[in-house]
């Protein structure tokens, strides 16, 4: 098949053990990121099979209707970025695997890194010390503190054990399904959302972007943090309402952020305020970009590529495709 990966910023995935399961196929890789339709057609108008990286590029009807060669969009966890309806409506299979028992220990290890950078005012001192300073301020120390933990998926439970390492008490808030297993795993729950936002001392978002989840930290959530508490964001930016963060931020509830995901991606202007605060702490949606993660999940996308060669797709999230196919 003619293949396509787009957004394979530095040219990694070919450098994957797992890309041998590819040989045979007509790969294309763009290191680039390109939005523009006109532009995505132009590179796609031959493919077949397309593989994303997460949610990099949004693939909508407007695009889809212009690729008639495509049959198999392969990727990894939830799929906001797609057009279903469009890929079912068009005879494009979309495979994409939840991968319910391997969560993400790369992210959720960013995110204690950007706790411990966040409270220990890490990028900030390394900047004072290269211009030729010495320390800029005292930092906080996380053993004794509250680390709340806001949904408890496989990747927050990762992070309430990186907590209790370093000696910090948990404090969960989530949804009633996910709190059960929170009080069944031991940790303790917050009596309310206000409660939580009001105790932690440090808070880090572990949700996935849906429907329900858009903008379910509300600038009154915010407002309820202590001035000297830090808010971790290593899931999506779009968990916080629109504008909240960089305002509370600037009122001074909470004091701090550590963040790696923005409402726009690629984030390239250098004058966006979480870029230019000194109160934050900021990566470039980093937390999966391992090359231990790389493996685990372009071997499942490129698993799903082979069986759909082999014509047993699997993963397949809109089997219509498949039942219409097979009634002609």
């Amino acid at each position: 098949m003619k293949m396509t990966i787009l957004d394979d910023y530095f040219d990694t995935l070919r450098t994957l053990e797992c890309f041998q399961k590819l040989g045979g196929h007509d790969v294309t890789i763009w290191n680039d990121h390109v939005q523009d339709t006109d532009a995505l057609v132009e590179r796609l108008n031959e493919t077949e099979a397309l593989v994303l990286i997460r949610e990099r590029t949004k693939i909508r009807a407007p695009l889809l209707e212009r690729l008639p060669k495509l049959r198999l969009i392969s990727q990894r966890s939830v799929y906001p970025h797609i057009d279903v309806e469009a890929c079912t409506r068009l005879g494009i299979i979309l495979s994409s695997g939840q991968h319910a028992n391997t969560p993400s220990y790369a992210t959720a290890e960013l995110a204690w890194g950007l706790l411990l950078a966040a409270a220990r005012q890490i990028p900030q001192q390394m900047e004072s010390l290269k211009r030729g300073n010495w320390q800029i301020g005292v930092g906080t120390t996380l053993r004794g503190k509250t680390l709340g933990i806001y949904g408890y998926g496989r990747i927050g439970k990762a992070v309430a054990g990186y907590a209790k390492a370093f000696g910090m008490n948990v404090l969960v808030w989530a949804r009633e399904a996910s709190l059960e297993r929170v009080r069944a795993d031991g940790w303790a729950t917050a009596a309310s959302k206000a409660a939580f936002f009001e105790t932690c001392d440090a808070i880090t978002l572990h949700m996935r972007l849906v429907d329900v989840t858009r903008g379910i930290v509300a600038a009154a959530d915010l407002a309820r943090m202590k001035p000297s508490a830090i808010l971790i964001n290593t899931s999506r930016a779009p968990l916080i309402e629109p504008g909240a963060l960089v305002a509370a931020l600037r009122a001074g509830r909470p004091g701090y952020a550590a963040v790696d995901v923005y409402e726009e991606e690629p984030l390239r202007d250098t004058a966006h305020p979480l870029l230019n605060m000194p109160n934050v702490v900021a990566t470039p949606h980093i937390g999966y970009v391992t090359r231990e993660e790389y493996e685990l999940q372009f071997s499942d996308i490129f698993d799903q590529i082979v069986a759909y060669a082999a014509g047993t797709p699997i993963n397949v999230v809109n089997p219509e495709v498949l039942a219409r196919a097979r009634t002609r």
